[in-house]
């Protein structure tokens, strides 16, 4: 038994599916990754793969770059964690302060999925509504309103939610959903709502669907109007569309913003802040009194995540880098484009920055039903002959993060194997 299948086996003992989280690859071809460097990981069995995915986008500078782990491993000979405000810790809250448009007060937690799910219980908290509304088809993290109406096949009549694979049936009593890219409809559900909302929590870039023109804008100007939290969640788009994330690219400033993913180089991290007006019904001082929101992390801030995430801003400070970022997903998207012309598929090419995702369906993809309406079949078969080739991504999500590791070589690496994947998947 060689080194692979023997991991293979031994995942599939104790891991639900193989895996930790959504891949969803047939167990013969999971591979089980020994390390990374760059644009690259290797298998337990020594096979290489051109990364394609990027630890879900966590990896924006690349894997193992030396500038982060020498901050980590230099923070980690003082302490791993000390569950307490420490110096890393107090440098990082000022940097990222200084960087995002909307931040007065942060708080720091250990993943996206706090950050997010701690921005709606502030919100509630601060206003005293208990109902959300997000956009269907939005991944908000693993709590129950942020995978509401994401994972259905069979949408209800919106503001309805559908709590497939939530595992909470309440949500249907206290969350809202409305057509991302819509706000003449978002408009109306939020106007009819606004007693009981205390919060909109949108991805300014809805998975890889830009917004259009005045989308974010108007969002904007109605939450306002009416006295409602605005929540961006750039667990994906913060410091990868610029310094500033989506509210400095897009030109829109929300109440409270959640961080993760890129941010900590790799490592673990996730923030949340905003107004401070807003953050003070996480202030522990007012502990037990009206509009507190409980507000603790064990891990949140530790010092080795926040030495690698303050070396990762120093990278991201670099000239030219968002520059060349956003050429690199330019490059791949008109690639893909190309490619998809080559073979004669039918397909819209998504994406913003560097994130790109081919969609197979005839006609433009502004909100998740028009995604739901694609051939989603034939863009995993796609996936998995690219997987099977030697690209390592996620199969059941068809978006591919480039990163700052990734180069013209690679991409036209990628395009090839694209291509073949193209032909050698079609149905017969």
């Amino acid at each position: 038994m060689n080194a692979t299948t023997n991991f293979r086996e031994r995942a599939l003992r104790f891991f639900p599916g193989g895996s930790n989280g959504e891949y969803g690859i047939p167990e013969g071809d999971a591979p089980v990754i020994e390390r990374g460097r760059g644009c690259r990981v290797w298998d337990t069995g020594g096979r290489e793969y051109l990364d394609m995915t990027m630890a879900w986008g966590a990896a924006l500078i690349g894997h193992a770059h030396p500038k982060v782990l020498e901050a980590a491993s230099a923070a980690a000979t003082n302490g791993a964690n000390f569950a307490a405000v420490n110096r890393p810790m107090v440098e990082l809250a000022e940097r990222i302060a200084d960087l995002s448009p909307c931040v007065e007060r942060l708080r720091f937690v250990a993943s996206g999925t706090e950050a997010t799910m701690l921005c709606l219980r502030t919100a509630r908290a601060a206003t005293g509504r208990a109902k959300i509304l997000k956009f269907e088809g939005a991944y908000h993290g693993q709590h129950p309103e942020g995978v509401t109406s994401l994972v259905g096949s069979d949408p209800p009549e919106l503001p309805r939610p559908d709590p497939a694979g939530t595992g909470a049936p309440w949500v249907e009593r206290d969350v809202l959903v409305a057509p991302y890219n819509d706000l003449a409809a978002t408009e109306q559900i939020l106007t009819d709502h606004a007693a009981d909302l205390a919060a909109v929590i949108v991805e300014p870039l809805h998975r890889c669907i830009p917004p259009v023109d005045g989308f974010l804008q108007g969002l904007r100007e109605v939450t306002a109007k009416l006295g409602i939290v605005l929540v961006f969640d750039e667990v994906v788009t913060g410091f990868r569309l610029a310094l500033g994330g989506a509210q400095e690219y897009y030109g829109v400033s929300p109440d409270l913003v959640a961080y993760g993913k890129g941010l900590g180089g790799g490592f673990p991290i996730g923030v949340f802040g905003g107004q401070a007006e807003i953050m003070e019904a996480v202030n522990e001082q007012r502990l037990p009194g009206p509009n507190y929101a409980w507000s603790a992390s064990t891990t949140g801030g530790n010092p080795v995540s926040s030495a690698a995430a303050l070396a990762t801003i120093d990278v991201f400070s670099e000239p030219g880098v968002y520059d060349r970022l956003h050429a690199m997903g330019r490059q791949l998207r008109e690639q893909l484009g190309q490619a998809l012309a080559q073979v004669g598929e039918t397909a819209q090419v998504l994406g913003d920055g560097p994130l790109a995702q081919s969609v197979f369906l005839d006609r433009p993809v502004q909100s998740h039903r028009d995604w739901l309406a694609a051939d989603r079949e034939r863009g995993r078969a796609v996936m998995f002959e690219l997987l099977r080739s030697g690209v390592f991504l996620n199969p059941m999500g068809t978006k591919l993060y480039l990163s700052l590791a990734h180069t013209e070589a690679d991409l036209d690496e990628f395009t090839a194997h694209f291509t073949a994947a193209l032909k050698s998947s079609r149905p017969r």
